[in-house]
């Protein structure tokens, strides 16, 4: 027996969170009565699971590591018509979604998975995977400014953890720099609203390695799949931090 949100997200549904939000809105039946409890556990060899009325079948487990251009929506739909990452993977028949998101003027990294427990682990912030960025911002930030971001910033959602940021290329026409900046977590716009709080506003952002994930091989809009040892190294890294 397993909790429901695990056996939905395991089937592809949608993330953890969000099956977890299905069940509190009513949207889940399970043998035919809507359940709204998040602790209920169901057998999913045997019980009857729909989501608006539509049955869930378990799928293959699939792991992508994409690149993903800017002016593209890290979603699986949108309502606005604009281009969202999912429509680079028709050819993939499962329903896979992204863990974690990046905006859409910035580019790099995604992981695309079905695997909502996976999924789930990787983007909670206990965890701490290391993502990589690099941030091109106005002007050349001095080695105090650095040693803020390192120690950690107070935005309006509160203080940074700690972060490793150093530049790596300095421009003269226009002034501006290159920084390359590893932080864990994953708060909205967080890279951008950091080098802003220290007054150099970022005018290109890329994630470039997501944990010992790269981009090598990969031109922007394009995609592979993780082989079994990446997976099982990803899985081996959120059971260690969990058992911390």
């Amino acid at each position: 027996m397993e909790r429901l949100q695990k056996v939905l997200a395991h089937a592809g549904v949608a993330s953890r969170r969000k099956c977890e939000e299905f069940i509190i809105n009513g949207r889940v039946k399970v043998n035919g009565q809507v359940v709204l409890d998040l602790g209920t556990k169901v057998d999913p060899q045997q019980d009857r699971i729909e989501v608006d009325g539509t049955p869930i079948h378990s799928e293959k487990m699939a792991y992508y590591l994409f690149y993903k251009p800017t002016g593209v929506i890290t979603s699986v739909t949108d309502t606005h018509g604009r281009k969202v990452v999912t429509d680079f993977f028709q050819e993939i028949p499962e329903r896979i979604y992204p863990v974690g998101r990046l905006d859409n003027d910035t580019s790099g990294l995604l992981i695309m998975t079905n695997d909502g427990d996976l999924a789930y682990r990787l983007m909670h912030p206990s965890f701490t995977i290391d993502k990589i960025y690099l941030a091109t911002v106005e002007g050349i930030p001095s080695s105090q400014k650095l040693k803020q971001l390192e120690k950690g910033v107070l935005l309006e959602d509160g203080w940074t953890s700690p972060a490793v940021a150093e530049i790596v290329e300095k421009r003269s026409q226009p002034t501006e720099s290159v920084i390359r900046l590893t932080i864990h977590e994953g708060r909205k716009r967080q890279v951008r609203r950091m080098c802003q709080h220290i007054g150099h506003t970022v005018k290109k952002l890329h994630r470039e390695k997501y944990g010992f994930l790269t981009l090598k091989g990969l031109k922007k809009g394009e995609y592979r799949e993780l082989s079994s040892e990446e997976v099982t190294r990803l899985k081996e890294m959120v059971t260690q931090r969990s058992q911390l």
